[in-house]
């Protein structure tokens, strides 16, 4: 799966996109966009720092692509994202290590309480990605942190 440090920019925002685009649509900005700030397109006129941010444009740009025009590595990339939004539209109560949740061999899980007398609860297929876990009696969510 991606590195979650690929959500440092928007990418769709880089392109000018939105995640509902086709394909063609997103390969059509990004041909636009890299005509436009390719480094052997500019003017002559143009200063070092105009130089320095078309390239830093330009292979932003690139990088973009690279994600955005590949179906696999795009669908990744909405899943972080999408996990990004939820983030930030629901507040996380507390953060917890992997190390301190309780594993159930019988169950096969991951558990810890909440102060609300509930669990959070986990399985094990869900450790290769960020984890935000609710509580199963309540309405606060934790974010489980590994290693």
């Amino acid at each position: 799966m991606m590195a979650s440090k690929s959500l440092h920019k928007d990418w769709y925002a880089v392109l000018g996109a939105n995640p509902s685009d086709s394909q063609a649509e997103l390969k059509q900005k990004y041909q636009k966009l890299a005509l436009l700030y390719h480094p052997d397109k500019q003017s002559r006129n143009t200063t070092g720092k105009q130089v320095e941010d078309g390239a830093q444009r330009f292979i932003d740009i690139n990088q973009a692509w690279k994600i955005l025009g590949n179906e696999e590595t795009k669908k990744e990339y909405d899943v972080l994202l999408r996990e990004s939004e939820l983030t930030q539209m629901w507040p996380v109560d507390a953060q917890i290590h992997l190390e301190e949740m309780s594993w159930s061999i019988d169950e096969e899980n991951y558990s810890f309480p909440c102060r609300c007398g509930g669990r959070y609860i986990l399985a094990e297929s869900d450790l290769d990605q960020t984890i935000l876990v609710n509580c199963d009696s309540c309405s606060l969510i934790t974010e489980i942190l590994k290693g």
